[in-house]
């Protein structure tokens, strides 16, 4: 015979919802609202985007936080050298002062062109909220660049109007940028959206423009040409803020290309062949385009560098980017003809080229003292 406890202890048990903070119960509802890992995109997701755990794209938050690890402010640069030397009328010669000119008129704008197709574009597509993190601190990056690079215009004195319409004013940077915005205009248009093959496919584009052209060729030949300059011991300075800049903007491409990846992976139906002959031919343009501006900066030989040169350069690059993303090579195999620019990026670096401060620079929380 049972007694009481005996049933108690046999009955079947009814399966206990979850209490809130305050102890109170939680609907069945509100509990099928708890994201889970497996069920998130790229882009098209229906997850919550508020809910930035459980992770399912472990990469963007570790680049996350190596971006927040790599934090660094223009004005710890002393700019003193820099200012006795470009007041010097004999401290540069007249090709060195046209690259650097020509160097930020191109740079001022750049980064806010950047800054704006994240912030008003590409933002409101990804709906996975890990890469989401890492966007908003790419964008902050883009606007400390634009930053240095004021800083430094405001520290040589030039005309802050010349330097800073000089997207408007000069051909070759003016190409380049209107190059680019058709891609901003697309993404920032609110009547855009996502969710056909046809729109996806335009998304995914601007992702492949941005990070493999824009941000992983655009920059290069003026990276180089104000390293060289720092390499001979002038402009170091500017050199030592476009040191970090690069590092900075080489994870934004690494990050860019893991999303164009991951998206390619989760829609296989985009990446069909006429997708890949569009892009093969902006890659093609992209490389004449950074090449007239490469021209038109170094009309002569100057820092041991010509523009010859940078048209193997640029070959390699971009090659490197279309394997990254999975094209075949666009170029017979150039080799680098900077082998120094590779130092440059790495972040494994103790001291930078320059000897003049740490470069890999951290936050104290993030510093590890053994």
């Amino acid at each position: 015979m049972l007694s009481w406890d005996d049933e108690a202890a046999t009955a079947p048990r009814q399966p206990q919802l979850p209490t809130g903070a305050a102890g109170e119960e939680v609907t069945a509802d509100l509990v099928a609202k708890r994201v889970n890992a497996d069920d998130k995109r790229i882009i098209n997701g229906k997850t919550d985007v508020n809910q930035l755990v459980p992770f399912k794209y472990k990469w963007a938050w570790d680049k996350y936080l190596a971006g927040c690890a790599n934090h660094w402010m223009p004005q710890e640069v002393n700019m003193q050298r820099d200012i006795e030397l470009w007041k010097n009328p004999n401290g540069l010669t007249e090709d060195e002062r046209r690259l650097v000119k020509r160097n930020l008129g191109f740079f001022v704008t750049a980064d806010s062109l950047a800054a704006n197709n994240i912030v008003l574009g590409t933002y409101r597509h990804i709906t996975a909220p890990e890469c989401r993190q890492y966007l908003l601190r790419q964008a902050f990056e883009e606007a400390i660049h634009t930053h240095a690079y004021q800083y430094i215009v405001e520290s040589l004195g030039l005309d802050e109007q010349e330097i800073f319409n000089a997207y408007n004013e000069v051909k070759s940077i003016r190409d380049k940028d209107q190059f680019l915005i058709p891609f901003i205009d697309t993404l920032t248009d609110p009547a855009f959206t996502t969710g056909t093959t046809e729109s996806d496919q335009t998304l995914l584009k601007s992702l492949i423009v941005f990070a493999c052209l824009m941000e992983g060729l655009f920059f290069y030949v003026g990276f180089t040409q104000i390293l060289a300059l720092g390499r001979q011991n002038k402009m170091m300075g500017a050199a030592e803020q476009y040191q970090y800049i690069l590092r900075d903007e080489s994870m934004h491409c690494n990050f860019g290309i893991d999303l164009i990846n991951t998206i390619k992976l989760e829609n296989p139906q985009l990446w069909t062949p006429a997708f890949r002959d569009e892009i093969k031919a902006l890659f093609l343009q992209a490389v004449e385009l950074e090449y007239a501006y490469a021209e038109d900066t170094m009309p002569r030989g100057v820092l041991g560098l010509n523009a010859t040169m940078f048209k193997g350069y640029l070959r390699f690059i971009a090659n490197r980017r279309a394997v990254q993303i999975g094209l075949e090579p666009l170029f017979d195999q150039d080799e680098n003809p900077f082998p120094w620019m590779s130092e440059m990026i790495d972040l494994k670096k103790e001291r930078n080229f320059f000897e003049t401060r740490v470069t890999e620079y951290q936050t104290g929380g993030a510093l590890n003292w053994d």
